[in-house]
């Protein structure tokens, strides 16, 4: 069975080279521009890992993060954004929220490798 893996932001063209990027890799990957859609999807279609932005048309990222953490509370995130963070606020806040953060500059075969570290291989 595929691993199913949430992409939440609010750039189309950002969720839709995610996608593309990870179906490719073998993973089963559903887009959401909202933290709307994306509880939606929550909870229709538990995904096995989140990969969220952290400013978001209707709310941020890590608001997103702990609603959806208090029903999945296992549940990994990879906070994908173009926010650049200070190393201690990464250590000291974000990394208590999310399970990983990446800049979105980073390169795609960074995203896949840090994907395949969170959600395991896509069919397992």
């Amino acid at each position: 069975m595929q691993k199913h893996i949430l992409s939440v932001d609010d750039e189309p063209e950002i969720s839709g080279m995610i996608q593309k990027a990870l179906t490719m890799e073998g993973y089963r990957v559903s887009s959401a521009t909202t933290a709307d859609a994306a509880r939606r999807i929550v909870q229709s279609d538990p995904p096995q890992l989140i990969i969220s932005d952290l400013q978001l048309e209707d709310t941020d990222g890590l608001s997103l993060v702990e609603e959806i953490h208090k029903t999945l509370p296992d549940l990994p995130v990879l906070l994908l954004t173009g926010v650049i963070f200070d190393p201690d606020v990464i250590q000291g806040i974000v990394g208590k929220k999310v399970s990983s953060y990446l800049p979105k500059t980073s390169s795609l075969d960074t995203i896949r490798k840090e994907v395949r570290r969170l959600a395991g291989h896509p069919s397992a």
